[in-house]
């Protein structure tokens, strides 16, 4: 019998219906899933749970999606994918500012919905224990595979689950160029394989992490038409 913990999904919506959907669907597939009709409700669902992913619908009265969005990511990092009716590219790339994971347009069916939550539950589980804990890429940058943070000049900052695995796949191949489809399948999966703009996108927030100035790579390179590449190094053995 497995001792594996079953993934806990907080679903976030104004709509009760909806809810009961998505909570039907979601409780067929062995999830543990809470509920939330609002954005304050969330919150208090967020701090006494520490969900593993919320289902958060934008368009809610009183307390948006993207405030929501906002507090949650001040007192938890689980994923979230956002849940709206319209598929404007701005609202897309306002939400995955501010922390999400992922996004999902109404209407979907469970099959969409379930796919989406794996390929982000995906991402987020640990790896397995790396060999090597700590790269050093120079004197100025050094990568902490375990704690999973980036260390610049001395100084940690915390990446992502998303980017502590784009940047893993790009320094696995260091000195290579990697095609955009080759990481878009490994860091999100194969259903994001033609979504250039997401990757595109969390690029630059590495580069804001990691680069001196980000619109002079010294590390990330792009490879125009091709994918990216990380600066060669070599490491010690």
């Amino acid at each position: 019998m497995s001792t594996q913990p079953k993934t806990t999904i907080l679903v976030v919506d104004d709509e009760t219906r909806m809810v009961r959907f998505v909570k039907m669907n979601l409780d067929l597939e062995g999830y543990i899933t809470l509920e939330a009709n609002n954005g304050i409700q969330a919150l208090e669902k967020v701090r006494d749970h520490n969900p593993d992913l919320v289902l958060l619908d934008v368009e809610m009265p009183g307390m948006d999606g993207f405030e929501t969005l906002k507090r949650i990511r001040e007192i938890s990092d689980a994923a979230v994918i956002m849940v709206t009716v319209r598929s404007d590219e701005d609202d897309r790339i306002k939400g995955l500012d501010l922390g999400a994971d992922d996004y999902v347009t109404k209407p979907f069916s469970p099959r969409e919905l379930s796919s989406r939550i794996r390929a982000v539950l995906r991402r987020i589980e640990p790896s397995s224990r790396p060999d090597k804990q700590i790269i050093t890429i120079d004197t100025r940058l050094q990568i902490d595979l375990q704690r999973r943070d980036v260390i610049v000049e001395g100084e940690r900052m915390s990446l992502r689950p998303t980017e502590y695995r784009l940047l893993y796949h790009l320094i696995q191949n260091a000195g290579w160029v990697v095609p955009h489809e080759t990481l878009l399948t490994k860091v999100w999966g194969h259903e994001y394989i033609n979504d250039n703009h997401l990757l595109r996108l969390y690029i630059t927030y590495l580069r804001k992490k990691i680069e001196i100035d980000p619109a002079d790579p010294q590390y990330i390179f792009t490879e125009r038409g091709l994918g990216y590449r990380f600066v060669d190094f070599k490491q010690e053995e």
